[in-house]
């Protein structure tokens, strides 16, 4: 899997030769494809090749192509990311609810341990409310621990003016970073050979993302920390260069350092185990 992250921000053709990704603008510059984790274009003036946007797809490398504002507007994914993909398909749609429930549970845990974790280490006074409504809750969060954390968590972090719905510098930096961590999550359920469509808890008609929406919700406060220590910034290029940075970001799995695109990788396999066998299995989660 490659590390790198590729921001086309200027006018310029991308096109596709033995292995390379070629970038034509005022010079010329090659990247071997196994170099390379993402692409994110957000010039709209710039062009690409469907021979490369095809040898994208076949070494699952994320192409994310931005607005007239730069931020993301749409992604690639291919349609069959593992060999046997009918076979894991019609295994998530058999998924038990007994066994989506436990996953939910846990990973509304994991996120709520994780807020905690950071408030403690930006050190913000609260963080032990989080900590009660981690060992709240209860099978599929049915007494919505989450949305309650969420509401203390968000006032502790950037203060009690602070709201989701509002169209300011600190949501607009949160929606592009999730967007950011969305897009990673995607990925990786499709190159196992499963579909985003089909959830664990998110079940919207019109999200065509709802397992990866379940999947990330343990990696936002890795966001939430970026915007925290850049909030006194205005959002530029270089603000959302940190931003797509998060996935070159080292955190401990498994009692392992990994960057965060091999994390997500691990994490993912255990929530795949998890839902498929009933035996004993284990949700992984990280460590800042």
């Amino acid at each position: 899997m490659g590390w790198r992250t590729i921001v086309i921000s200027k006018n310029c053709k991308l096109s596709y030769k033995n292995d390379y990704l070629i970038v034509r603008s005022e010079d010329l510059k090659m990247i071997h494809l196994s170099e390379i984790n993402m692409i994110i274009i957000e010039n709209g003036m710039a062009s690409i090749t469907s021979y490369l946007i095809n040898e994208l797809a076949n070494k699952k490398i994320k192409l994310i192509i931005c607005d007239e504002k730069r931020n993301p507007s749409c992604e690639m994914i291919p349609y069959y990311g593992s060999f046997n993909t009918s076979k894991k398909i019609m295994n998530q749609i058999k998924w038990s609810q007994e066994r989506k429930d436990k996953a939910w549970q846990q990973l509304v845990k994991y996120k709520i341990h994780n807020q905690a974790i950071l408030l403690e280490k930006l050190k913000i006074e609260g963080y032990e409310k989080l900590l009660e409504y981690e060992n709240q809750v209860e099978l599929a969060d049915k007494t919505n621990r989450e949305g309650h954390a969420a509401k203390v968590y968000f006032n502790l972090l950037y203060g009690m003016d602070f709201f989701r719905s509002n169209p300011d510098n600190t949501n607009i930096s949160l929606d592009y970073g999730y967007t950011i961590l969305l897009s990673l999550i995607n990925r990786e359920i499709v190159s196992k050979g499963y579909i985003t469509q089909l959830g664990i808890n998110h079940k919207n008609e019109f999200n065509q993302f709802n397992l990866s929406s379940d999947l990330m919700e343990i990696f936002r406060p890795l966001v939430d920390e970026i915007v925290y220590n850049n909030r006194q910034f205005a959002f530029d290029k270089e603000y959302k260069y940190k931003l797509i940075n998060v996935c070159n970001r080292e955190i401990c799995i498994k009692g392992k350092n990994q960057y965060l695109s091999n994390a997500v990788q691990i994490f993912i396999n255990s929530v795949f185990d998890f839902l498929e066998n009933e035996r004993e299995s284990e949700i992984l989660n990280y460590e800042f």
